[in-house]
């Protein structure tokens, strides 16, 4: 929800209850004189009463009560730590009173219980209000997410097809593997195995959310091996996995449109470590970077070529809120992108 609507929902919101308060204090004030000289006595009694303990109360169970509280489902301390708020706005609203008007104060103290206990419950009304209106809120944004979600994941199906299925690197492939069965037939079997895996990993595999690490690293690696063949540089490219990818889980093909660009945009394929690929698999993290050489005539763009960069962004975005930290940097000739996966799973 846009901060501008939220903001006006919070303005409408105490307006009203303000409206209601004022309108409740004439009722019952009709028939009593009232001097311009009890202004502050009615207002430190109506605020420190009324509307203190309302705001403390609401605004602590809404941010703090909820988010740490209730949405874990941790519902006994919800309930202890909504109490706990209820009296505490209580106390802040008695104070208000006390620093505000002796007279007002001297009034509550006479009907010490009665006051407490209205005071109490308003705080408690108040609080509930707040967690029902941020489950509401924060389901309605769920919601919305999950839509987006819906409809990028469908926009990202069809650009994922027109990467993986790269007619240049196919052709490429398939006719490199040709110039090897006259050379080597065995070696030309075992990189047919190869496409012909890579091939089924892309039309099965990549349906799912999410997917086994090692996955998606055996699929990275037969690509560069078979980006490999297309020079005879055995240093072309420097691929490295650390770390062990047992029981961790990414999204399929999250990084091989990375690797893709950068093998289009490498310049001169008899440079030394013209590619340079390393993923390094911690306890919190997975941490992916990936490096290409280029010259001006093939400078990577954000653009036309596999997945842009702006469609790779959304897709990071909806599928690790806040659980990733993507950094692309372009100058002295390198391309260097730098992936951080927190926790590692969808």
């Amino acid at each position: 929800m846009k901060k501008s609507i939220y903001t006006l929902l919070h303005l409408g919101f105490w307006l009203g209850y303000l409206v209601l308060v004022l309108i409740v204090f004439f009722l019952g004030t009709q028939g009593e004189g009232f001097e311009v000289g009890d202004g502050r006595y009615y207002f430190s009694f109506v605020t420190g009463g009324a509307v203190v303990p309302a705001v403390v109360s609401f605004y602590a169970c809404f941010y703090h009560l909820f988010n740490h509280y209730l949405q874990k489902q941790k519902v006994f301390q919800a309930v202890t730590g909504g109490l706990l708020i209820a009296v505490g706005a209580v106390a802040i609203g008695v104070l208000f009173v006390a620093l505000t008007s002796s007279i007002a104060l001297g009034c509550i103290q006479q009907g010490l219980p009665y006051a407490l206990g209205f005071m109490f419950a308003i705080a408690l009304v108040f609080g509930i209000i707040a967690l029902v209106i941020k489950g509401f809120l924060t389901w309605f944004d769920e919601l919305k997410l999950k839509e987006e979600l819906v409809e990028k994941n469908h926009q990202m199906e069809l650009a994922l097809v027109k990467a993986q299925l790269d007619p240049h690197f196919l052709f490429n492939t398939i006719n490199n593997i040709d110039v090897l069965i006259a050379k080597d037939p065995e070696l030309a079997s075992n990189y047919l195995i190869k496409l012909s895996d890579m091939m089924r990993f892309m039309l099965y595999e990549t349906k799912a959310e999410a997917i086994p690490l090692a996955q998606e690293l055996a699929y990275i690696e037969k690509y560069v091996q078979l980006q490999q063949i297309r020079t005879a540089n055995s240093n072309y490219v420097n691929y490295q996995v650390e770390g062990t990818p047992a029981n961790r889980k990414v999204a399929p093909m999250i990084f091989i449109p990375f690797i893709e660009n950068a093998f289009k945009h490498t310049g001169n394929k008899k440079t030394k470590e013209a590619v340079a690929i390393k993923i390094q698999i911690e306890k919190e993290a997975i941490l992916f970077s990936c490096q290409n050489k280029f010259t001006p005539q093939n400078a990577p763009s954000n653009g036309h070529n596999g997945l842009g960069n702006g469609l790779i962004e959304k897709r990071l975005n909806l599928l690790y809120p806040k659980k990733h930290r993507l950094h692309i940097d372009q100058q002295d000739g390198y391309y260097t992108v730098e992936l951080k996966l927190f926790h590692a799973a969808v």
